[in-house]
């Protein structure tokens, strides 16, 4: 039989052993859906200078939102630019627009209003990602993205990068994992219509293999709807790039990368969908590491290993 035919996890008709997105969005809408990166021309409190200044020490200065248009054009304008390139990949109708750049709920409630009323009114809208921290989820937010939610199919991800607060310093993220672990009660309790993906990233300075997988841990038992797993990447002109090239810093490597996402996969809820297992550095901002250029190389072996290793999500997440 093909590794398809004898794939025993539930969540997937192909070889894949764990719950992609690419499965939740076929489940959910009988077809592909295409994601429509934004930029809101948002900002963060780690830059403004509520809780620091500077942003994480890996923001290339755009927020996340490298692969959105410029902010200065309207998101019909961004929108247009994005579907153009995605037509050379997939003819698709059905999109979701996703507020990536910095911290989409960190603005006045009716200015966040407008710009998600804006981006459900793109054609062929079929829900909202909403990119933010759970420090920047005030009770006003969390009423208004539960009233979204009663109307779209409503993703708000957050943020975490690492649930251990030294991290945390060491990054400038500005926020505490009880900062985090309130953000996200709070926002679980507004409404359980919207979906949490929440974000991690291995390879922070300073963390051992043991301390990433201690945050899947603590996040797995959260039970959080969705997770994007990245690659921690150094871009030029980044306080961590500055960090790399005095020597004071070393990216991971591609084997060790790929069996720590292999072990974060077990951990993690069955249900959970994987909605990244690696992120994407512009190609002329990369310094290092150089192998994460071939993304779908690497995810193909995180296929591979989890088939030889006889592995699937969730077989050894614990439901305490």
């Amino acid at each position: 039989m093909t590794q398809r035919e004898r794939n025993p996890f539930p969540y997937s008709d192909s070889n894949k052993r764990y719950h992609t997105y690419d499965y939740y969005l076929r489940q959910r809408y009988g077809a592909k859906v295409a994601k429509i990166p934004l930029d809101a021309g948002m900002t963060c409190p780690n830059l403004d200078g509520r809780c620091g200044v500077g942003g994480c020490i890996y923001c290339s200065g755009r927020g996340s939102g490298d692969f959105a248009a410029s902010p200065a054009l309207s998101f019909a304008e961004q929108a247009e630019i994005i579907r153009a390139q995605l037509k050379r990949k997939w003819a698709v109708d059905r999109c979701i627009p996703y507020l990536q750049a910095h911290t989409n709920t960190y603005a006045p409630i009716d200015l966040l209003r407008l710009r998600y009323e804006e981006a459900l009114a793109l054609p062929g809208a079929v829900g909202l990602n909403i990119a933010t921290r759970a420090d920047c989820l005030p009770a006003d937010v969390t009423a208004l993205l539960a009233e979204f939610a009663e109307r779209t199919d409503l993703t708000v991800e957050l943020g975490l990068q690492s649930a251990h607060d030294v991290t945390a310093q060491r990054i400038n993220r500005g926020h505490t994992w009880a900062d985090f672990v309130d953000g996200y009660t709070r926002l679980r309790a507004a409404s359980p219509k919207i979906m949490i993906c929440v974000h991690l990233i291995f390879g922070l300075p300073g963390e051992s293999r043991e301390m990433m997988l201690e945050s899947v841990r603590r996040l797995a038992a959260l039970r959080p709807d969705g997770v994007k797993l990245h690659l921690l990447h150094v871009l030029r002109e980044t306080a961590l790039a500055e960090d790399y090239l005095a020597g004071r810093y070393l990216p991971m490597t591609r084997e060790t990368y790929i069996e720590t996402v292999c072990d974060a996969l077990e951990l993690l809820p069955p249900e959970t969908v994987i909605c990244r297992l690696t992120g994407d550095g512009m190609a002329e901002a990369l310094l290092v590491p150089e192998w994460s250029r071939r993304k779908i190389s690497v995810i193909n072996d995180i296929d591979k290993a989890m088939y030889v290793r006889n592995s699937v999500q969730g077989m050894h997440f614990c439901d305490n």
